[in-house]
């Protein structure tokens, strides 16, 4: 069973910037790939970056892209999400996920079979 657990988020300006991370246990996390999904209340849980096995490969979602990046170090079981130029719409609570089947990255939810508890993202105006 694998567990992760995500850190990180809080409350900042627009324009400001967040790093969260998302610590991972009893899996072998070098051979997952990631993901970072956002939700916000009613609405469904959305893809926002993923990342392969290796860290070689990554993809955005195009409200994103350009402004967050996906990275991990597998010598720390950790993958982050490094926010910068955050918008109000940013706000939601976003979750790690990992796909343990496999080692290249999805976009769709229902590809990965490990999920955070979540951390809030709250970007005021």
């Amino acid at each position: 069973q694998v567990h992760l657990v995500e850190s990180g988020g809080g409350l900042v300006q627009a324009g400001g910037s967040l790093r969260l991370s998302c610590a991972a246990s009893g899996g072998t996390f070098s051979s997952y790939a990631m993901g970072w999904f956002c939700q916000t209340p009613g609405k469904e849980r959305q893809f926002v970056a993923a990342i392969s096995w290796s860290g070689g490969s990554t993809y955005y979602a195009d409200s994103v892209k350009g402004r967050f990046t996906i990275s991990r170090d597998n010598a720390k079981n950790t993958v982050y999400l490094q926010m910068n130029s955050l918008k109000p719409e940013d706000t939601a609570v976003y979750y790690c996920a990992a796909r343990a089947r496999f080692r290249t990255w999805a976009t769709s939810k229902e590809m990965y079979d490990y999920w955070g508890q979540g951390t809030q993202v709250t970007v005021s105006s």
